[in-house]
């Protein structure tokens, strides 16, 4: 069975752990992304604020994922979201739980107000950026805000 619901305090661990082994299957660069930030530890906290949600996916019961929307760092335009902490275990892949995640995204993003999404994502995440594309994500050449994420080469942009 698969749930959708929103992150709670107890998920902080299981969701760490996730996110740490699929950036570390992917090859992900310390520094340049999520891999040995400790916010990764506290996504409940990190998606406390006015505007913000993350969701979480468990399949059986077992945390397998989840993706989240939050106001982009260091950003003067508040009109602009960023699709954030994307991260699926393998066992989570090709059952359309990503593509259920955006949409959840996408929804809660326009009831937020926002009129753009953005994300970042690394370039050897192929079937992510494919993923993106078919939700109307379009890649563009340059940054918004300051994610702090200097490895993720592909930027990609939505209009909501």
């Amino acid at each position: 069975m698969i749930e959708y619901r929103e992150i709670e305090a107890k998920d902080n661990i299981p969701l760490g752990e996730v996110m740490e082994n699929i950036l570390v299957e992917f090859d992900a660069v310390e520094g340049g992304s999520m891999l040995g930030d400790p916010t990764c530890f506290r996504m409940y906290e990190e998606y406390a604020d006015k505007k913000s949600i993350y969701y979480v996916v468990l399949i059986d019961g077992k945390l397998v994922g989840g993706c989240g929307v939050k106001q982009i760092p260091n950003q003067s335009d508040k009109s602009i979201c960023e699709l954030q902490r994307m991260y699926l275990a393998k066992e989570a892949r090709g059952k359309k739980i990503g593509k259920t995640l955006i949409e959840k995204c996408i929804n809660k993003a326009k009831e937020f107000g926002y009129s753009k999404m953005y994300i970042e994502s690394f370039p050897q995440m192929k079937d992510a950026i494919s993923l993106y594309s078919r939700n109307g994500f379009y890649h563009i050449d340059y940054s918004i805000g300051n994610t702090g994420h200097g490895a993720c080469d592909v930027k990609m942009l939505k209009d909501l």
